[in-house]
């Protein structure tokens, strides 16, 4: 028996709740790949031992965590990241230009 989102399964036989809630899945990402490329994919689940669809949604979902961080991290050498803290340390005197853009 499931009540309300997200969906909390129960076994009915011994009365006792799922260790996790189960989460209804309501959409759907459709995509075509060469017979030689699901292969590799249904292998890699296999070895995981997890369904091709649980295997996708977990790599897919970790590479897309991964690239959203990187768009918000910015890395420096050390040569830079030198430069960085030496200018906020030791900050230059305001220019002309500046001056007159807070004007």
């Amino acid at each position: 028996m499931c009540v309300q989102k997200p969906y909390i399964c129960y076994n009915e036989s011994a009365n006792e709740e799922i260790s996790m809630a189960v989460l209804v899945k309501e959409k759907r990402i459709e995509f075509r790949l060469s017979d030689d490329a699901k292969k590799t994919i249904e292998d890699a689940a296999r070895l995981s031992n997890i369904s091709l669809s649980s295997y996708i949604l977990t790599v897919v979902l970790k590479q897309a965590k991964l690239d959203l961080e990187q768009n918000e991290v910015i890395s420096l050498n050390n040569k830079d990241r030198d430069l960085l803290m030496k200018t906020l340390a030791n900050p230059p005197k305001p220019n002309e230009a500046l001056r007159a853009l807070f004007k």
